[in-house]
């Protein structure tokens, strides 16, 4: 008969490289646990070295450092305390595997190897790692734990292969990035290997910001019916404890988490990417420019939540056609945030461009030229702030722009970081109105409305001309968006996208918009990613590309 076993389910905030700080917070979670007594603290997928570690991995001093923690934390569990289920790279008989090791009674007392490497999308594990055959269970305790690291759950082979050999419960450390609406498909592709074998499964997922992935957490467990039976928290580091006895999982009566809806979700890995972008790359805070317009606000709004407002600094940089409206906006979403604020005119500068341009360009140097001008003279002063004081420069735009090129290189595309790149402008909207209407539990910003209502519904404007208009330049967000999802997201051709309504020859210009501004995103920051395809890694098509759907 199946024996008792208490798991401690460790949902925890790895940091990349940081060996010795993971495996301090991993032995704080043990001593823990032992105060529970857990029986085993299972961590998410190469907790030890921080996923993803891309090509560090293969660095041999890293590769010793990391057997030298594994040793040390084996050694502790010597103690008679918990064991621990630990995801680290591991080289085997000359390969490198991606690897759950099972430390237990001082030393290592078991190794699962991942089965399926992904190769899409963000994962880059088949140029790193050697795929593993097909793993038994791990005899542990008198329980048979099949071990499943994260893409190992979402196709059918390893599941029902741990079965066959007696496995008794299905344990999957993860390290799976957030995107909208992925929640729900992990829970349904979990519940498929739940009906496909009859075990309870345990689904464990880390929670942080790395570069410009983030994961939320959310771990489940499901009964062997596939019901939910414990949850922890989205978007927050939490150990929780479940109770496996004679094939049935107890929860430690935690109730059932509801998810968050899409605004709160966004919101949420936005702030966690940003903070730990921000914090783990030793920056003392951010500063940026602050135009008034509702894509600077929501940042800013982001940065305060993330970092408290002394850790951010808002620049207005006006020029001669800055609205007054949009000085009143900026002025009044610090003073609501609490930030600093300095205002920098750039008039001046933008006079000692045209005199400097005058003898080579003449005339030549008006319309563009001179928009793109004042974009860089921005970008200039900014990073010279910057450079002073170490502040890094939070870039402000969003992904319908980014997409079709309506930003300015070495302008307002500098900076450090671009919090909304993967965030389309209706959304933008949408997740302002969700934070003037909600303050998360971790934000570190005020209660209330802190985004101007006139940012919320004013015509968006670069301000670059007189009375200038984003739709002077581009189809309405609500029509562009609609028709980059679609190219970006789907791939969908353009019979397709008129099929669902949209105007073939508009498609067409924004397609051609969209391919010609690839070089520029090849030279853009990096930013948090949301959707299923980014513009950095999940979509990458050839700067020179002559192809035009006819």
């Amino acid at each position: 008969m199946p024996g008792k076993l208490i798991f401690a389910l460790a949902q925890l905030n790895p940091t990349v490289g940081d060996i010795s700080g993971n495996l301090s917070k991993l032995r704080s979670v043990r001593e823990r646990a032992a105060g529970k007594d857990a029986d085993l603290v299972v961590t998410t997928e190469l907790f030890l070295s921080g996923y993803p570690a891309e090509d560090l991995v293969l660095k041999p001093s890293f590769q010793n450092s990391l057997r030298k923690a594994v040793d040390e934390l084996a050694a502790d569990t010597a103690d008679g305390g918990p064991a621990v289920l630990v995801g680290v790279p591991w080289y085997e008989d000359g390969k490198l595997y991606n690897a759950a090791l099972l430390l237990d009674g001082g030393k290592i007392a078991g190794k699962v190897f991942k089965y399926d490497l992904p190769n899409y999308g963000p994962f880059d594990e088949k140029r790193i790692f050697c795929a593993a055959p097909l793993q038994k269970p791990l005899l542990f305790r008198g329980v048979r734990l099949g071990v499943m690291i994260c893409e190992d759950m979402w196709t059918p082979p390893c599941a029902g292969h741990l079965k066959s050999l007696g496995a008794e419960i299905l344990v999957v450390p993860n390290g799976s990035p957030f995107e909208i609406g992925k929640t729900g498909t992990r829970r349904n592709l979990a519940a498929k290997r739940v009906k496909e074998t009859c075990l309870p499964l345990i689904y464990l997922n880390q929670i942080c910001g790395q570069d410009e992935l983030v994961f939320d957490g959310s771990s489940f467990v499901l009964d062997a019916a596939a019901n939910p039976v414990a949850t922890l928290p989205s978007w927050a580091e939490d150990v929780g404890t479940l109770t496996f006895d004679n094939g049935v999982v107890l929860s430690d009566a935690r109730s059932l988490l509801p998810p968050l809806d899409t605004n709160a979700d966004i919101y949420h890995a936005l702030m966690t990417g940003l903070r730990d972008y921000v914090n783990k790359n030793g920056f003392p805070g951010i500063v940026l420019g602050l135009s008034g317009g509702i894509d600077s606000s929501l940042s800013a709004a982001l940065a305060v939540d993330a970092l408290g407002p002394d850790r951010v600094w808002g620049v207005m940089l006006p020029s001669p056609y800055t609205s007054t409206d949009s000085i009143e906006d900026a002025t009044a979403l610090a003073h609501a945030l609490g930030c600093k604020l300095d205002s920098i005119p750039i008039t001046d500068a933008m006079k000692v461009f045209d005199a400097v341009l005058d003898p080579t360009l003449g005339d030549k140097k008006r319309g563009v030229t001179q928009e793109n001008i004042q974009a860089r003279c921005r970008g200039l002063l900014l990073m010279a702030l910057s450079n002073a004081t170490g502040n890094m420069v939070l870039s402000t735009g969003n992904k319908s722009e980014m997409s079709v090129g309506y930003s300015t290189l070495y302008g307002d595309m500098c900076g450090g970081f671009s919090v909304l790149k993967d965030v389309y402008k209706t959304d933008v909207y949408n997740v302002s109105r969700w934070r003037n209407a909600h303050k998360p539990a971790s934000a570190l910003g005020p209660d209330g409305p802190v985004i101007p209502e006139r940012a919320l519904t004013k015509a968006p404007t670069a301000e670059l001309r007189p009375n200038q208009k984003d739709e002077d330049s581009l189809p309405p967000y609500s029509v562009l968006d609609g028709i980059l999802e679609r190219l970006i997201e789907r791939d969908m051709g353009l019979g397709d996208i008129e099929k669902d309504g949209f105007d073939r020859a508009v498609a067409a210009r924004v397609w051609t918009m969209l391919d010609n501004a690839e070089y520029k995103r090849r030279q853009s920051p990096p930013g948090v990613k949301i959707t299923r395809r980014s513009l950095s890694r999940d979509r990458r098509y050839p700067i020179t590309n002559k192809y035009r759907e006819a």
